[in-house]
C-alpha cells in the first residue's frame, strides 16, 4: 500500500491526491505527528528531510517534493498518462505548475496568515488583504490566457496542468475570491469539480475546519509554527508584511526548513 503524508489544506498534497486518484492508485493518508510545531520525526522525516508535506512512501521508496512525486507517479503508473504527448506541451504544463507552486500558492498562504493565524490586524491586515486580492485577480486574468481555446489546461484531456491549478483556484474560492461567473476559468473549475478525483480532494480540504483548531492561539504561544521560506517569505515582505516576519522571528513562532543530517 502506498502511503501519502499530507495535510488536507496543503495544495502540494492536493496535487498528489488528485494524480493518484486519477490513476486509480490505492493509498493511505497520514498527517505527520507534531507537523505544525516543526517537530517532524520518524518515517515522515526520513522520507521528507525538509519536514514538508507531501511525502510519498511506496514500499522501500520514499519521495519528497510535490513535483518530484508527480514525476515518480507518472513513471511508476504511466496509465492513464497525465502529461501531454509532445515535448513542447509537457514543458508548457510543467511551467504552469511552477508558477502555481512558487507564485500563486503564496497568496493563499499569506491570506491564511492574516485570516486564520491572526498575524496582522487593522491597517496592516487591510494592506495585505488588498494586495492579495489584486494579485489573485491578476492570476485569474493570466490563467484565462493560459487556457485559451483549450478544453483543459493540459490540452484535450484533464491532466498535469489542471491538477496543478485546481488547488490554487480552489483555495482562492475558499478565501472569497472567485473567478467571474462568465469566465473560462470559472467554467473550467466547474467542469474539473465534476471529476471524482478533484471533488473528493477539494471536499477533504473544505471539511477541515481550521477555526476549531485554535490555531491563532497556538501560534501566539509558539506551539504552532508556520513555515516561512522561499516564495512565502518573499510574498510577505513584498506585500507589506515585513513587520509580520520580524515579529514572528522575535516570538519564535515561524520556522524554516530544518538542517539536513
Amino acid at each position: 500500500m502506498v502511503t501519502l503524508y499530507e495535510h488536507p489544506l496543503s495544495p502540494y498534497a492536493q496535487k498528489i491526491k488528485i494524480a493518484l486518484r486519477e490513476k486509480g492508485v490505492a493509498f493511505e493518508l497520514k498527517t505527520p505527528d507534531a507537523f505544525g510545531a516543526g517537530g517532524a520525526a520518524g518515517d515522515f522525516l526520513a522520507a521528507s528531510p525538509r519536514g514538508e508535506v507531501p511525502a510519498l512512501i511506496d514500499g522501500e521508496i520514499g519521495v519528497f517534493d510535490s513535483t518530484i512525486i508527480l514525476e515518480y507517479i507518472e513513471d511508476r503508473w504511466p496509465v492513464p498518462p497525465l502529461l501531454p504527448a509532445s515535448p513542447a506541451e509537457r514543458a508548457r504544463v510543467r511551467m504552469l505548475e511552477e508558477v502555481m507552486d512558487t507564485h500563486y500558492e503564496a497568496i493563499n498562504w499569506g491570506l491564511g496568515e492574516v485570516g486564520w493565524f491572526k498575524r496582522a490586524d487593522g491597517d496592516l491586515a487591510a494592506t495585505l488583504t488588498a494586495n492579495a486580492k489584486r494579485q489573485t485577480e491578476g492570476f485569474f486574468r493570466w490563467l484565462e490566457g493560459q487556457i485559451g481555446d483549450r478544453s483543459w489546461f493540459n490540452g484535450e484531456s484533464f491532466g498535469w496542468g489542471d491538477l496543478s491549478v485546481v488547488p490554487c483556484v480552489g483555495s482562492s474560492i475558499a478565501m472569497g475570491f472567485t473567478p467571474a461567473p462568465d469566465s473560462k476559468l470559472h467554467n473550467w473549475f466547474e467542469r474539473a469539480m465534476q471529476r471524482s478525483a478533484v471533488l473528493q480532494t477539494i471536499a477533504e480540504s473544505r471539511a477541515f475546519n481550521i477555526g476549531d483548531s485554535n490555531a491563532a492561539e497556538l501560534v501566539a504561544k509558539g506551539l504552532f509554527k508556520r513555515e516561512y521560506r522561499d516564495h512565502r517569505l518573499e510574498w510577505m515582505i513584498k506585500s507589506g508584511g515585513l513587520e509580520v516576519v520580524l515579529q514572528g522571528l522575535e516570538a519564535d513562532n515561524i520556522r524554516f526548513a530544518p538542517d539536513f543530517g
